[in-house]
């Protein structure tokens, strides 16, 4: 990742405005575009007093590489994505009923951007990647993540399997995605510090990933399709973390 990272679309540099506005170096907006949302942006730039550039849209097809840009872009100092140390040290205290999810893999980055826009809905406390086989945290997953990359903690590790048992030594259960798997989803029990850990687009989990699961779950599938899109899946098993989680809170009648 470079230095600088460029930041587009409305909600993701709102985001980056009023979340992070010590991170925004830059900011670029279209010089044709006034409506409501645009002055929500530029009414938070002026509260941040971050200067602002109204230029055309050609302009911003050239910043953001892509004409998806939605009239704005940011530019902002690199983010502070976190490694293996960072990890260590969020575990050394782990957060009550921690909630983390694993991708194993993913390497488009728009289901990169979307997983974390799910992680951070389910209130996931972290996003864990591989350094190699996987999408960078780039201006397209960030788009993508509609603002969730600013404020879900990713963290980029070496050696995966390394980092698998170091959840686990956290007291973090490892539960596994696998249409393989013997288990249901809706019939496991996900009590407790929970990791989803989710494959790639083309082959799923790998081995040493699967061999350190705690549980495999499958997701019912009732259709003829054979899988879903990773953040489809990525939330559907969250949420049922999430419902297990509530109804356990939820008074006895």
């Amino acid at each position: 990742m470079s230095d600088e990272d460029f930041v587009t679309g409305m909600h993701a540099v709102l985001t980056a405005l009023t979340r992070h506005p010590e991170r925004v170096a830059a900011l670029w907006v279209s010089s044709e575009r006034g409506d409501r949302r645009m002055a929500r942006v530029l009414d938070a730039a002026r509260a941040a007093r971050v200067r602002f550039h109204a230029v055309p849209r050609a302009r911003l097809d050239e910043l953001a590489g892509t004409p998806r840009h939605q009239g704005v872009v940011a530019r902002l100092h690199a983010s502070a994505v976190g490694g293996e140390r960072e990890l260590e040290a969020r575990l050394a205290e782990p957060p009550a009923n921690a909630l983390f999810l694993v991708l194993d893999g993913v390497q488009d980055p728009h289901n990169l951007g979307a997983c974390l826009r799910v992680a951070d809905a389910a209130g996931a406390h972290g996003v864990v990647l591989p350094r190699d086989r996987s999408a960078p945290l780039s201006a397209a997953a960030r788009r993508a993540a509609s603002g969730a990359a600013e404020t879900v903690p990713v963290y980029q590790v070496t050696n995966l399997a390394r980092t698998l048992d170091a959840l686990k030594e956290a007291g973090i259960w490892l539960y596994g995605a696998s249409q393989e798997a013997e288990a249901g989803l809706y019939d496991t029990d996900l009590g407790g510090a929970a990791a989803v850990i989710l494959g790639g687009e083309a082959r799923g989990l790998r081995r040493l990933t699967r061999e350190r699961c705690d549980r495999l779950v499958r997701i019912p599938m009732a259709g003829s399709v054979e899988s879903l899109n990773v953040s489809v899946a990525a939330g559907i098993v969250l949420y049922e973390i999430v419902r297990q989680r509530r109804a356990r809170a939820a008074p006895a009648r």
